[in-house]
């Protein structure tokens, strides 16, 4: 009865010993195919990864800057889960490979399907929505140029050096006109599914909020319920968190030359 239990052991030491460089190599292999498989999907990310160029921050170009312009463009990107390359420039000491690619230095600037490179966020974000489709983010052609006065009007209140030369009024009635369509239409300006509208609004309505705070201790009346409900939904989005500015101070930065010119 013991040479044949020992016998038994022998035999299970012997099968051990034989499955073990099976099963060394089944994993090793395994781990090698997931770690080539990922390092494939990052390239193949990295390659359909779209360019963007965008302006860095006011004396930090290492940081993502003010444009309200550029951050449309990356607002448009993320909500369309586009991967994107981000090329921050500054404007202040433009290098002479982006002057190449956009000769008259404006930022936003893209790079198309066919390897050109596009200025011009209204261009950009049309390309966008023609090529990447899904999820849509068209706006109805009645609503697509709702709020659109909101900021040559908050720009025009922001330099006024005069109190009565109603600048502030103008703004008022904007984001009023923008109350009252929110209050039959909203939360978005296409009902419940943001649109290119929105984004396009967001970027200047958060810079409605800073910089007029800051120089002029303004913010938008409390009883614009539903304007400030849509500012908090607009900047409370992941996408706009992703895109906004590094801080508040580069924002005031960017205004300060023109308020004080």
């Amino acid at each position: 009865m013991g040479s044949w239990e020992h016998g038994i052991g022998i035999d299970r030491a012997s099968t051990i010993n034989i499955h073990l460089p099976l099963v060394l190599s089944f994993i090793y292999s395994t781990l090698w195919s997931f770690l080539v498989e990922e390092i494939e999907a990052k390239m193949a990310t990295e390659a359909e990864a779209v360019e963007v160029c965008v302006k860095a921050a006011v004396g930090r170009p290492d940081l993502l800057g003010d444009c309200p312009f550029s951050q449309r463009v990356l607002l448009t990107l993320e909500e369309k889960h586009i991967p994107y390359q981000l090329k921050l420039i500054d404007v202040s000491n433009k290098p002479d490979w982006f002057l190449h690619i956009s000769p008259q230095g404006k930022v936003p600037v893209l790079k198309f399907h066919d390897g050109t490179w596009h200025p011009d966020s209204d261009v950009i974000t049309q390309y966008l929505e023609d090529k990447y489709p899904n999820p849509s983010l068209a706006t109805p052609p009645q609503f697509a140029s709702l709020g659109s006065k909101i900021f040559p009007a908050f720009v025009t209140f922001l330099k006024s050096k005069d109190p009565n030369d109603g600048s502030e009024q103008a703004l008022l009635h904007e984001l009023r006109s923008l109350e009252h369509h929110l209050n039959s239409h909203g939360p978005f300006i296409n009902g419940d599914n943001i649109s290119a509208a929105d984004l396009s609004l967001a970027p200047k309505l958060y810079h409605l909020k800073v910089a007029l705070g800051h120089f002029k201790g303004w913010t938008v009346p409390q009883d614009f319920t539903h304007v400030n409900n849509y500012m908090n939904a607009l900047f409370s989005r992941e996408s706009f968190k992703n895109t906004k500015p590094a801080g508040d101070e580069y924002v005031i930065a960017g205004w300060k030359p023109k308020v004080e010119a």
